[in-house]
């Protein structure tokens, strides 16, 4: 796992939790704005996994070189 990977899974969860607090006081925008960060958040998470497929795909064709 990689840091945007980590910050993503985190702010996804920070999202998660302003939406149970939004629906437990009837606040609607912070229930939207939970919305918005997990979302955000689950951007940065595939982001950061497509960052790690690139690479190790590389990592594995410099090795496939050297051999």
């Amino acid at each position: 796992m990689n840091r945007d990977e980590v910050k993503g899974n985190a702010e996804a969860f920070k999202g998660k939790i302003k939406q149970g607090v939004g629906d437990l006081t009837n606040d609607p925008n912070l229930h939207d704005e939970g919305v918005a960060e997990e979302a955000a958040g689950k951007a940065q998470q595939a982001f950061g996994r497509a960052k790690r497929k690139v690479g190790e795909a590389v990592k594995e064709v410099g090795n496939a070189i050297k051999k």
